[in-house]
């Protein structure tokens, strides 16, 4: 009886963590979404407030490993339920390092308002930060519902980010060579760029992370990442 008592008290306390993860994956989302728009529209005041909002996103984030480490120490987890509690607190640390991208976004965007816009470059990262967005949208479904057919292929739709990253990168090049005077400019936009393919590489990591729950193992890398760029670096 002892036992079971032990075992339902894991389940409950396992399902407050998941809902916290689910809580801040929807911050996530929210923050790229708000910081892609704040990019194309010039909103500072936005930029600003996904920024501040990138607090909360920390503070849960050390919520979820408070909890993580007190159920370990107070509930003494077998294998398969120690894999999961695990399992959780690397994808809240993805999460939170996306969180970290996308107030990056935002201060980048505060400078970039005081500068002549590049035509089209707006639009173009926010098709991408949407996809990632998407992407993100699809792996905290797989983990809720421990779909391993639904996080490989999001795992493998982290090649489309990498060409669009890539076709931004050549389109910024051109920008600059056409006139030196979009250097600046166009280089914030690609550091932009390079943050928002980098949260692509997290969710991916998130995809693994369900598989190795379910499965037991990681995936095999059976792709090449698809960034051709000269450096790809910039990401802070």
């Amino acid at each position: 009886m002892e036992t079971g008592h032990i075992a339902s008290a894991f389940d409950r306390d396992l399902e407050g963590i998941q809902a916290q993860i689910m809580k801040m994956g929807g911050m996530v989302e929210t923050a790229m979404a708000d910081a892609a728009r704040a990019l194309e529209m010039r909103d500072t005041e936005l930029a600003q407030q996904v920024r501040r909002n990138d607090k909360l996103i920390d503070a849960l984030e050390e919520q979820v490993a408070s909890d993580v480490a007190r159920v370990i120490a107070m509930r003494a987890p077998t294998a398969g339920d120690l894999r999961t509690v695990l399992s959780v607190l690397k994808i809240s640390g993805n999460l939170e390092r996306m969180g970290d991208y996308a107030k990056n976004l935002g201060k980048r965007t505060s400078v970039l308002s005081e500068m002549p816009a590049i035509n089209g470059t707006g639009g173009a990262i926010r098709r991408m930060s949407q996809s990632v967005n998407l992407m993100l949208k699809d792996a905290l479904d797989a983990y809720i519902q421990r779909d391993v057919a639904l996080a490989e292929d999001v795992r493998q739709r982290d090649s489309e980010i990498d060409q669009m990253y890539n076709a931004l990168f050549r389109e910024f090049l051109t920008h600059m060579m056409e006139d030196p005077r979009n250097i600046t400019a166009c280089m914030h936009l690609h550091f932009i760029a390079k943050n928002i393919e980098r949260m692509g590489d997290h969710v991916t990591s998130i995809c693994e992370q369900v598989i190795y729950l379910v499965t037991g193992e990681l995936p095999d890398e059976d792709r090449e990442k698809e960034d051709k760029t000269p450096y790809a670096t910039g990401a802070e």
